[in-house]
């Protein structure tokens, strides 16, 4: 199995486009040794040789400059579409905005629980959208509940099984008057059955449970939310009060109490701890910074666009 991290930005990207905060102004100046991030995506493989099929996860509204970048994605021949399907694990508008961009697939397999798929019908109705252009097929993703997983196949994946997983999560902004339901976020675990190899999942990540670190602990790789350092790391960046629970993401510090995404991490025993979905303002982005030697000493990886891993 392969993965290639076509974003690891959160939504924005970095910098972003109308930010003046510290990071984003001292990456202009070249001052800060940052890469530039397109917002959160994910492509995975059985195996990547050409003219194997990828699947999407989540479409990111940066697909097109992420589909140029990585030669896998682009057709070899007349009518060859490598994405075969798309996986939404969540309604975030920088999560499925670039479904947009796949307008003109002859068909689109597209993956996501009921909730998600009533947001984009009916809130945000982007598969209406797409109707007019091509012909859209949902499948419905499977949540057993909030503790247990689901699992499913994706018929152009044969060598792979997939099981959704109910994470805590924030509802998105065009959908803010209803409370959490099974469904609003999932994460996704993938199993290579050729090496029984784990994949876990899980871009936007409210908190860490028993049921979310009992999965961490069976996966070989764990690709999750690295949105903020701190709690409070958007009012330490002037860019307001609200802090990393109000936005719906468990920081990588401790806040009091409260164990942080790192000590998940540390917990998980995973192999690979690869931190994705990272915001402008996270001092991590700095590969000389503090934060991120800190994270080096504890094995634990920052994805970059074009990143891959093989498991």
């Amino acid at each position: 199995m392969k993965l290639r991290v076509l974003g690891s930005g959160a939504g924005g990207g970095f910098p972003l486009w109308n930010c003046h905060c510290g990071q984003c102004s001292a990456w202009r100046r070249g001052e800060l040794d940052a890469s530039a991030r397109t917002q959160s995506s994910i492509a995975i493989s059985q195996d990547g040789r050409p003219g194997e099929g990828w699947l999407l996860i989540n479409a990111s509204p940066d697909l097109p400059q992420q589909i140029r970048a990585t030669p896998e994605l682009q057709p070899g021949r007349p009518g060859d579409m490598p994405i075969r399907a798309v996986v939404l694990l969540d309604s975030r508008l920088h999560h499925v905005a670039g479904l947009l961009s796949l307008r003109e697939s002859r068909e689109l397999e597209v993956y996501a629980t009921p909730l998600v798929f009533e947001d984009l019908t009916a809130e945000l109705p982007l598969l209406n959208v797409l109707e007019s252009y091509c012909r859209v097929r949902w499948r419905m993703l499977p949540i057993a509940g909030d503790t247990r997983s689901a699992a499913f196949e994706i018929p152009d994946f044969p060598a792979l099984s997939f099981a959704a997983i109910a994470v805590p999560a924030q509802a998105p902004r065009h959908a803010r008057l209803r409370s959490e339901a099974a469904g609003e976020c999932i994460a996704l675990q993938v199993q290579d059955l050729r090496s029984g190899r784990r994949l876990f999942l899980s871009p936007a990540l409210a908190g860490v449970g028993a049921a979310e670190l009992a999965c961490m602990r069976e996966a070989d790789c764990v690709v999750v939310d690295g949105t903020f350092w701190t709690e409070l790391g958007l009012r330490d960046a002037g860019l307001g009060a609200l802090s990393a629970s109000d936005k719906g993401h468990l920081p990588q510090s401790r806040h009091g109490e409260r164990p942080g995404m790192i000590d998940a991490l540390r917990a998980s025993g995973a192999r690979r701890k690869v931190l994705t979905h990272i915001h402008h303002s996270n001092p991590i982005l700095d590969r000389r910074g503090p934060q991120r030697r800190e994270l080096a000493e504890q094995g634990i990886e920052v994805a970059h666009d074009g990143m891959e891993i093989e498991l």
